[in-house]
């Protein structure tokens, strides 16, 4: 018999010999999820091979889990019978967050189990907890404070891309269809997006050095996403080098960064931004380099390193932000932005 695959929330150990890692799997899915299940007498495969089970085992285990998890925990410890063979299944939950294991605290990836500090975890719970609430929150905008250009160029472009299902879509039919509307009010998410309300700001400057000492240029643009996006983006054009070459009978210009990069690049940074401090949204171009600066921290415990060079399941900070990104075309692919975007010379 096969249970399938680990996951987030399913741990399989295959004696009690493992105890301490047991524990450790636990208190990482419990502070990504809040509950699940854990089975000894189980490959990581999912095979099911059984293991001896007895009173004795069986308090072994709700010890161990006594002594090991901090706050305590109560799961429910039984004996199950797959296919003849005796395996004990754990199952726990718990919102008493963070939990440690043996004084360490972990976060629960796909099927594997990180330790990360203190802090590390504080930022993971402040970001999963925006994440969840503020997109969906109610703005201190009117749904009639909406660009109605902003969300026609929106529809164009996501039916042209094949993102979007042909048809005629009015104001109030695309607010409706992505939640962006709560009574008479615009949501943040569809507030930032969409609004005419000058919701989101950001800083452009050209540098006469690597160092932000003397400045050759400084702008400061008030609108909402989706039009800062092509404000950006000119902005960067007009102020970086460009060389020529002749394909063929006509000569093209080439920018020294690549056009997908710097779209790309710039609408994640806005996917993934935190809206609700006190930072703006910069771009920050010097003689040989541009940076682009997202406010709030990483979204996801993972360094941008760990992205580009494992195979990692990506964090979405504003999952509906992200979405209406992905349909216009501004965003390819969800969660492949590190990889693909690494520019080397």
């Amino acid at each position: 018999m096969n249970l399938g695959k680990e996951s987030e929330t399913l741990e399989f150990k295959k004696t009690t010999g493992e105890l301490k890692e047991a524990m450790i799997s636990i208190s990482s899915i419990l502070n990504k999820h809040g509950v699940g299940t854990l089975y000894f007498g189980v490959k990581p495969n999912g095979d099911v091979v059984g293991q001896d089970v007895s009173e004795s085992s069986l308090r072994d285990v709700s010890r161990f889990v006594y002594e090991s998890i901090k706050p305590q925990i109560y799961p429910v410890i039984q004996e199950e019978i797959l296919d003849d063979r005796h395996v004990i299944k754990v199952e726990f939950h718990g919102e008493d967050y963070p939990y440690s294991a043996a004084g360490r605290y972990y976060l629960r990836t796909a099927d594997e189990d990180r330790e990360v500090t203190p802090a590390e975890l504080r930022q993971f719970f402040i970001a999963n907890e925006y994440k969840e609430k503020w997109e969906k929150a109610k703005s201190q905008c009117l749904v009639k404070q909406v660009d109605k250009a902003t969300i026609k160029t929106f529809c164009e472009r996501a039916i042209s891309a094949g993102r979007m299902v042909d048809g005629k879509y009015t104001v109030q039919t695309v607010l409706k269809k992505f939640g962006f509307v709560d009574g008479d009010h615009l949501t943040n998410a569809g507030n930032v997006l969409f609004g005419n309300s000058h919701p989101v700001i950001l800083k452009a400057a050209v540098f006469a050095t690597d160092e932000k000492l003397t400045f050759l240029d400084m702008q400061m643009y008030e609108d909402n996403i989706l039009n800062l996006l092509g404000i950006a983006e000119k902005y960067i054009w007009k102020n970086i080098n460009w060389r020529s070459e002749i394909v063929g009978m006509e000569r093209e210009e080439i920018p020294e960064i690549p056009v997908a990069a710097v779209r790309e690049i710039l609408a994640n940074s806005y996917a993934h931004a935190v809206y609700t401090g006190s930072t703006y949204h910069e771009i920050c171009i010097h003689p040989s380099k541009v940076t682009i600066y997202s406010p709030g921290s990483f979204a996801s415990t993972y360094s941008p390193e760990d992205y580009i060079n494992k195979n990692l399941q990506s964090s979405i900070r504003n999952a509906a932000i992200s979405k209406i990104l992905y349909l216009n075309k501004s965003i390819e692919q969800f969660g492949s932005g590190f990889t693909r975007k690494i520019y080397r010379d």
